[in-house]
């Protein structure tokens, strides 16, 4: 082990978001160079847990980011978008006192340095807060609370016709005709099923990044298959979230609960935020199953 670890020339620090972009084949791959136990078979977020404590004892300056989840019990966790905030091994602990001194909230986005877990711990923990939502910690607490921000009508429109002279797709100039939208306004797209929503979605998303480059874009995905979110993924820059069809539905009322929070901290710092979610009759339906019966139905067997 000695041996191996004068050959490998390690970085002062690395970023765990880029380990986390890193390909199953290349974490496998890094995880033998750092001569990780049976790293062929482990989970990804296992092994990715197992190259953090190798690097640490390497004293390698470990550098994480997430979405804080706030628990009732005062402390917290940074939730990895790249697992749809799911809880898993790879998720930062966030102390009561780190909590206090940086006013985090629910929905923060958090960066910081971390240090490995003793003993008795299972977790990595933060130790610092380098970055609050893409801003000094200092811009942070200057901020005003979400719900006492005055909500007005749209005065700036969102163009959706695409600039691209090859795209023979003119969803997004038909938009702009029919039914323009603006900055902080609500729309729906009512159609009947395979009529092409979500197509339409994705050429929103992508009007959105050509047009709008200061827009934050999040695609919320909710009770759709898995092959549909690998393709939303792959057509759309933006961050993409998702609970798929084989989640319960406790799940999905988490994960929309988790990215809507994270908007408004995102707002709270005078970010222009779109959300785009597929699909909201799902999500209606997954609230309506998790809250407590009344004993009332009506049509469709709602609650």
């Amino acid at each position: 082990m000695a041996d191996t670890e004068t050959e490998i020339d390690l970085p002062s620090e690395v970023y765990l978001s880029e380990l986390k972009e890193k390909s199953p084949t290349d974490l496998l791959a890094y995880a033998e160079m750092l001569d990780v136990e049976n790293a062929s078979s482990l989970r990804t977020q296992d092994m990715l847990f197992a190259i953090l404590k190798e690097l640490a004892e390497q004293e390698v300056q470990i550098i994480g980011r997430g979405v804080i989840e706030v628990l009732q019990d005062g402390f917290g966790f940074l939730r990895s978008p790249e697992s749809n905030y799911l809880p898993g091994p790879d998720d930062i602990y966030v102390s009561p006192g780190v909590l206090k001194k940086a006013g985090l909230k629910t929905g923060d986005t958090v960066e910081g340095p971390i240090a490995e877990p003793g003993e008795n711990e299972r977790y990595f923990a933060l130790t610092d807060v380098t970055s609050i939502n893409f801003e000094s910690p200092e811009k942070a607490r200057q901020k005003v609370h979400f719900d006492n921000l005055t909500p007005l009508y749209p005065e700036e429109r969102l163009n959706m016709e695409s600039k691209d002279p090859t795209k023979k797709d003119r969803s997004g100039r038909v938009i702009d005709i029919v039914s323009p939208i603006g900055k902080g306004q609500r729309a729906l797209i009512v159609a009947p099923p395979r009529t092409g929503k979500t197509v339409l979605l994705q050429n929103i998303a992508a009007s959105i990044e050509e047009n709008h480059p200061e827009c934050y874009l999040l695609v919320l995905l909710i009770d759709e298959r898995p092959e549909e979110v690998t393709d939303m993924k792959r057509s759309v820059k933006g961050e993409v979230i998702s609970s798929t069809f084989d989640e319960p539905p406790t799940r999905h009322v988490a994960v929309a609960e988790m990215v809507i929070e994270k908007a408004k901290r995102l707002v709270e710092h005078g970010r222009d935020v779109v959300i785009l979610l597929d699909s909201i009759t799902r999500l209606g339906r997954a609230y309506n199953t998790t809250v407590p019966s009344s004993g009332k139905v009506l049509t469709g067997g709602v609650d």
